[in-house]
């Protein structure tokens, strides 16, 4: 029997798309608005009260690293981030293995967490200011509570879809709480927990922004207030972009980890890498 005005199905087709291609076509974006930025200063529809030209904010940046501040800067900027980072990622991953594992933490635990997971974090710098003062305590640990709940929120779904009859079995096995967590549990929450980085990455710079408005001396927040007070719109946009590149590259970096430890995942819905 021939049945007629059937089409026959096609295989999808995967083209394999060139690393330079790719590059090319992230860039778009930002040589876009690098442009228009250099057009309207350079006809006048931006003026350097308002905004420096690029050219100005080029020259900001020869002035800030011959003189050592923007290097200074960028190492207390990096160093207050990093250890906020650090005790966020390590706060979100414990709290989300005990939720997501266990019944008894769920219990304890989640509906707390998720309760604190809603205030916004810059509601706390004045509460932080009184209890910890202005040193670098409460800038570190305002980085650390934001960066806490993606990590904790991500992890702990990431271990609850983590497939039941293979934890039971590797029960049967003898293995322990432990030994479960770090061999099964783990390996197979890994892409909830790359997410979770890749934002608590991100939010921890959002929140370094937040922190070194705590009556800084130092760092790239320091540099921000005092471009304003003498209205250096080229410094001030310097520590913009600087802030920009440190979301950027963290993003970066988040990526290239997950091609390393996933490197099965592709980039989109069409199957090209």
């Amino acid at each position: 029997m021939t049945v007629t005005g059937l089409v026959a199905p096609r295989p999808p087709v995967r083209r394999p798309r060139s690393r330079a291609r790719s590059v090319t076509v992230r860039a778009l974006g930002p040589v876009a608005l690098l442009a228009l930025w250099w057009i309207s200063s350079a006809t006048g529809l931006l003026t350097p009260d308002v905004l420096a030209s690029p050219p100005q904010v080029v020259d900001a940046v020869g002035e800030l690293w011959g003189n050592g501040q923007l290097p200074d800067a960028l190492a207390t900027s990096l160093t207050r981030s990093g250890i906020g980072l650090v005790i966020g990622l390590a706060a979100g991953l414990t709290l989300g293995i005990t939720t997501g594992f266990t019944r008894l933490g769920d219990e304890l635990l989640d509906s707390s967490l998720q309760t604190l997971r809603t205030i916004p974090f810059l509601s706390l710098v004045p509460l932080f200011m009184v209890w910890f003062g202005i040193n670098e305590t409460a800038k570190i640990l305002l980085i650390a509570v934001a960066t806490t709940f993606p990590m904790y929120v991500s992890t702990s779904g990431g271990v609850r879809n983590t497939d039941r009859k293979l934890v039971e079995a590797m029960r049967s096995f003898g293995l322990g709480r432990l030994a479960i967590v770090r061999q099964v549990v783990l390996p197979g929450a890994l892409p909830s927990l790359l997410a979770g980085l890749r934002l608590s990455m991100t939010l921890s710079v959002i929140a370094l922004i937040a922190a070194e408005e705590i009556n800084a001396t130092e760092g790239i927040g320091y540099l921000m207030s005092q471009a304003q007070s003498y209205a250096r719109t080229d410094i001030l946009a310097v520590c913009i972009l600087v802030y920009g590149l440190l979301g950027l590259t963290a993003d970066v970096l988040v990526r290239g980890l997950e091609r390393v430890l996933m490197p099965w995942r592709t980039a989109g819905p069409g199957g090209t890498k």
